[in-house]
């Protein structure tokens, strides 16, 4: 586990997942289905619940999105799937909670948008009705600002405050300075309503990365509220990935935040799933959880002009993912072992050696053997055309040894 102090926050219950207060960093996606869809929506959620999303968010914007929810949570519990389901709110969300009661009981968290309801303006009971619903229900909120659509009387004031000083700031400080104060000024209007500060969670999106960093260093400073990171529009492949990484990682790093997502636009029929698994990713990276095991691999050289190891390292990384479900069930510490995958003799012994268990395939014109290490020691050497199947074989099996205690119970060296 990292040791990088965590910005301290109180600890918000989400439908049994909690979400600060030292608790470990939650991971959470949204569906893009019309909610209104039962079937669509309930498939979506579960396929994200499985591939390791702890809290899913679904768009709750008509009358027949509202009604469909209670319907959603009563399915999927029907197949055993307890992920909290939360309510993404904007511009009706004070009608909708309060004409569907059994909506409001059914999620386990609204999100509130404070630039689109009417907090700030002349009068907030739009804003008030919705945290009294939070209450009612004793469910909590996120109050979530978005630059995209930012309370513009809060702006025009600040920008106006800011214009009449000595020495300005550039509009751009003004305005996440204005997100910050949106973001804390709905905060106190919601506790002043009742609501107390272990149902709040607070978000600031921007789609910057830079301006992201800026944005929650200023707003972990106002206030000890559990927080929410990530992009409001990562954006698609590799930017977006690379883009939230950046931004996520680095205020992970500086111990701030408490839930992320990375919000990727799929490609078209892309799999949702993808950014469960890339906030996976950065978790693991950082060293502050542990989802899966992970595989080692070179990149490859002009020393290994074939493309084995290559498949095989997709092979083994794809194989461990699928294993995990039935493996955390019965393995404890499983999600933490590293399984190298090496292309030559130029690092493969090496890093074989530093991983759990590893193989070093031949590179090219090398002898045709693959040397397997367990725990650091040569174990045997694989030939022939079944070096996968084996390999996996000496996987199960070192897995079955390794961690073979049951789940909660310490596993010795």
């Amino acid at each position: 586990m990292s040791a990088n102090p965590r910005h301290r926050t109180v600890a918000v219950n989400v439908g049994g997942v909690y979400v600060g207060g030292g608790h470990p960093v939650v991971v959470q996606s949204m569906t893009n289905t019309d909610t209104a869809d039962v079937q669509s929506t309930v498939n979506q959620v579960m396929a994200l619940a499985n591939s390791g999303s702890e809290l899913v968010r679904v768009t709750v914007n008509t009358d027949e999105a509202a009604a469909a929810v209670p319907k959603i949570v009563e399915t999927l519990q029907k197949f055993g799937v307890r992920v909290p389901v939360i309510g993404d709110f904007h511009y009706n969300g004070h009608l909708l909670l309060k004409k569907y009661p059994a909506m409001a009981k059914a999620l386990a968290k609204y999100r509130i948008n404070p630039g689109n309801v009417n907090i700030g303006k002349k009068h907030d009971d739009n804003f008030r009705v919705m945290i009294e619903a939070a209450i009612e229900y004793g469910r909590p909120v996120r109050i979530g600002v978005n630059w995209g659509s930012l309370d513009g009387a809060l702006l025009t004031r600040m920008m106006d405050e800011n214009n009449a000083l000595p020495e300005p700031e550039d509009a751009k400080t003004v305005t996440l300075r204005a997100i910050v104060r949106s973001a804390i000024e709905s905060a106190k209007a919601a506790e002043h309503y009742g609501l107390p500060k272990d149902r709040i969670i607070l978000s600031a999106k921007v789609s910057g990365v830079q301006d992201l960093i800026r944005v929650y260093r200023m707003l972990a400073a106002e206030g000890d509220y559990a927080l929410h990171l990530g992009l409001t529009e990562a954006g698609l492949g590799s930017k977006g990935i690379v883009a939230s990484t950046a931004a996520i990682g680095i205020l992970l790093q500086d111990g701030i935040g408490d839930t992320i997502r990375a919000s990727l636009t799929p490609l078209p029929n892309g799999d949702r799933s993808d950014e469960v698994i890339v906030c996976q990713q950065i978790l693991q990276a950082l060293e502050l959880r542990s989802f899966t095991p992970q595989v080692t691999a070179c990149p490859g050289c002009g020393r290994t002009t074939s493309t084995f190891f290559q498949d095989m390292a997709d092979q083994i990384q794809t194989y461990l993912r699928e294993q995990m479900p039935a493996w955390k069930e019965r393995y404890t510490g499983v999600e933490e072992m590293k399984v190298a995958v090496m292309g030559c003799v130029v690092n493969g012994p090496g890093e074989s050696k530093h991983s759990n268990i590893g193989i070093s395939l031949p590179g090219t014109f090398e002898e045709p053997v693959a040397p397997v290490y367990v725990d650091g020691k040569l174990k045997l050497t694989l030939r022939g055309d079944k070096i996968v199947a084996e390999f996996i074989a000496l996987l199960n099996d070192y897995v079955d040894r390794r961690y073979s205690a049951k789940v909660g119970e310490t596993v010795g060296a």
